[in-house]
């Protein structure tokens, strides 16, 4: 089941990636020095805080200036019996908006993975480096083949904040290419329509879309996982839910600074 959910977790943010020839367009909608707090339920229950957070300073990767974006991940609760404490992110092209490089810290349990990937775009090419368990030693190095301009699992999200959603004609099915974990991910999704929602940080207007999934015995529905992004010129990703063959899974915002448009 575990890696069910992390396929699915896959699914769910690649899905965000898809729109990008169409409806790409100059990033008015974010800056360095955001933070933006989620909480995660399953159930009844408050499993865990994420955290997306834009550096402050900018960064340059390969002579060009890069955002730097982490991801943070951890268990609360009852949950701390099974330790998740991850960190993923990416270094995210300023003016183009495709990672030059991204990196994971796993620590999940006993389970660790320290991994870094290097985009050569014109090359097509993703060189992924894996370190021991402590992140001191590389162990071992491989390359693979890439689509040009392919997105990681966390620029992604911000990429799709860039685009221009009103474009969009409810019921319309979107291609994407995403790469993760030595894969490339080609997947569909849905766009929804427009939904109102309410938050800890406010009420909002919203785009909703849904990923296209394939079956698994981790999902049930027809369309088990639902994204909301504010409808604004921020376009925060505000909730996700996905329904599973055991209950839900709910990821909604809570709190939020460093907004570029207030």
């Amino acid at each position: 089941m575990k890696k069910h959910l992390k396929k699915s977790v896959v699914v769910t943010f690649f899905f965000l990636l898809g729109l990008a020839g169409a409806f790409a367009q100059k990033n008015m909608a974010f800056q360095g020095g955001e933070e933006l707090t989620f909480k995660v339920s399953y159930m009844f229950f408050d499993a865990a805080e994420a955290k997306m957070v834009v550096n402050s300073e900018i960064s340059s990767i390969n002579s060009r200036p890069t955002y730097k974006i982490d991801v943070f991940g951890q268990t609360l609760g009852v949950f701390k019996l099974f330790k998740v404490n991850d960190n993923w992110g990416s270094y995210l092209d300023t003016a183009k908006m495709i990672p030059h490089q991204s990196y994971r810290h796993i620590e999940e349990g006993r389970y660790r993975k320290h991994e870094r990937v290097i985009f050569d775009h014109n090359k097509k090419n993703a060189h992924v480096r894996l370190y021991d368990h402590e992140n001191k030693n590389l162990v071992e190095t491989k390359d693979y083949n890439v689509p040009s301009n392919v997105q990681d699992i966390v620029s992604g999200f911000y990429l799709l904040r860039t685009m221009d959603l009103k474009k969009l004609k409810k019921g319309e099915i979107v291609t994407l290419t995403g790469f993760f974990d030595k894969e490339i991910y080609n997947l569909k999704l849905i766009y929804g329509g427009k939904e109102s929602v309410s938050t800890n940080i406010g009420t909002f207007d919203t785009f909703v879309f849904s990923p296209i999934m394939p079956k698994n015995k981790l999902f049930r529905g027809e369309r088990p996982v639902t994204v909301w992004i504010s409808d604004d010129k921020n376009k925060i990703p505000l909730k996700i839910k996905a329904k599973l063959m055991v209950g839900s899974l709910d990821m909604e915002i809570m709190e939020v600074s460093g907004l570029r448009n207030n």
